[in-house]
């Protein structure tokens, strides 16, 4: 018998080890700094977006050393109130950097729920109420989608659903791959549009499919896929000898908000017998308001949807759903291995409740009981409200635009993308000089740079194609108000005025 090795021998087990009172007792100051710090003035007009600090300047006022010795309560307080106090409030009103934004009372509740359980919901045994809020989450999304049933899971983000989406696919063309990799198969063809997420060359390279075998077709003037372009991609892979697999159309591109064609696209890969993927992420909340859910009009005859609740809805960081038609266990038989320690087959209950097999991940945030209890206090009805309201705050801020001088659309959105250059004076009238574009592309990265160290609101900017750096405005907060709106253009005229 080893002889122990006398670690711990002096520690007396009969005492927890923990001051239990005083762990509550910080608990409640820091709910009180969360509510002050985190809630109440991340959402006050009246504060800045960000207190902007140069990253060594950072490093200093924050102490981010870790030491040999803990620190006492106080010192603890100060840090959380720090955090909060020098990060970017993205509930504020005058956030519209991302696609996602705002802060929701009910889906932060529920995220408070979910770190205080810390369980995982790849088991019944260990999370029975979060496994069954799933199950009904994931039956309600693919009921907005238009299936009458399906599997799905939810996954750390859409990227890695896209990439869920490629693989299910692999394995259902070539089971073999699964046991085999790649090694047997042909050279397999994937397409996208030129505007679809960059998540698709990502999982082609984590797959070991390659980023060379993703075949980005070409978009027309709006940014939608061309149908009659996807066919001839296809015919020439086909040509060259590969295999084409996969297609990923887009409802709602990351940057102009295009929605690709559904029904024209599903006539393509029932044709050619294709995987047809939507990543919805962005767009996928269109389907609940009854007079916007015709943007993805023959989403239903698609094989598997992303969407991210966490943009459109503010659910918050992270919630997104990966969904699938088939019902017949394809998750499973594509990612399960059956770990005998975890999903033992001889358990007491019904263990197709334990789903943690169907994806890649083990542990798993239960990112269901947020968005679960959202609808359950404003219901569908609420939901599609809160698109709709968004939808609306575009249209009073693009009829602003249009009547404001020095601001110049990129194109009329479709959904609620804004996209707009802000001319200033200076460059004015000097639309046919050569160096005009090449001057222009960098007005909004100064803009941006001035309200950001200004604390005033953020705002997002890029290029695309040949069009120069312009402004990408999105609005998904319902707390956001005209006079935020107006605020909005005047802050970009002020800072870039004398550009």
């Amino acid at each position: 018998m080893a002889e122990p090795s006398g670690i711990g021998d002096s520690i007396p087990l009969d005492d927890p080890g923990l001051d239990i009172a005083a762990g509550e007792e910080f608990l409640q100051e820091v709910f009180q700094i969360l509510l002050e710090e985190g809630v109440q003035k991340s959402t006050d007009v009246t504060q800045k977006v960000c207190e902007w600090k140069e990253p060594q300047e950072l490093r200093e006022l924050m102490d981010l050393e870790l030491r040999s010795d803990g620190e006492g309560q106080e010192r603890l307080l100060q840090r959380c109130r720090d955090v909060l106090r020098l990060s970017v409030r993205t509930g504020h009103p005058r956030f519209f950097n991302q696609l996602f934004s705002g802060l929701d009372h009910h889906a932060l509740a529920g995220r408070f729920l979910t770190e205080t359980l810390n369980t995982s919901p790849y088991t019944y045994e260990v999370a029975p109420v979060l496994v069954l809020m799933e199950e009904q989450v994931l039956a309600k999304l693919r009921e907005l989608v238009g299936w009458s049933s399906g599997d799905g899971i939810f996954a750390p983000g859409g990227s890695m659903s896209n990439m869920l989406a490629m693989n299910v696919a692999r394995f259902r063309r070539f089971p073999e791959s699964r046991s085999r990799g790649n090694w047997d198969l042909p050279r397999l063809g994937l397409f996208a549009s030129q505007e679809s997420h960059y998540s698709i060359l990502k999982g082609a390279a984590l797959l070991g499919i390659g980023t060379d075998n993703v075949h980005l077709v070409r978009t027309d003037e709006r940014g939608k896929m061309i149908p009659e372009e996807l066919e001839k991609e296809i015919q020439r892979v086909k040509a060259e000898g590969s295999e084409p697999l996969f297609v990923c159309a887009t409802s709602g591109t990351t940057v102009l908000g295009a929605f690709d064609p559904l029904d024209a696209i599903a006539d393509i890969c029932a044709r050619h017998g294709l995987w047809l993927h939507v990543d919805a992420a962005w767009g996928g909340s269109a389907l609940l308001s009854p007079q916007l859910r015709h943007l993805l009009a023959g989403i239903h005859r698609s094989d598997s949807v992303t969407w991210n609740p966490h943009k459109l809805l503010m659910v918050g960081l992270q919630c997104s759903a990966f969904l699938l038609r088939d019902s017949s266990g394809l998750l499973q038989r594509c990612h399960g291995v059956g770990a005998s320690y975890l999903f033992q087959q001889d358990k007491f209950y019904d263990v197709s409740l334990d789903t943690g097999d169907k994806s890649p991940q083990c542990g798993r945030r239960a990112d269901g009981l947020k968005l679960w209890i959202l609808w359950k206090a404003v219901g569908t009805r609420g939901l599609g409200w809160r698109v709709e309201r968004a939808f609306a705050a575009t249209r009073y801020l693009l009829e602003q635009v249009k009547r404001r001088e020095g601001f110049q659309l990129v194109m009329e959105p479709e959904f609620i993308n804004l996209c707009f250059w802000f001319i200033p004076p200076s460059l004015q009238g000097q639309e046919s000089s050569p160096e005009f574009w090449d001057k222009l592309g960098k007005v909004a990265p100064a803009i941006k740079e001035k309200m950001i160290r200004r604390g005033s609101m953020m705002v997002g900017y890029q290029p695309l194609g040949s069009r120069v750096n312009f402004f990408r405005q999105i609005i998904t907060n319902p707390a956001v108000t005209r006079q935020d709106l107006d605020f909005f253009l005047d802050e970009i005229q002020e800072l870039g005025w004398d550009l």
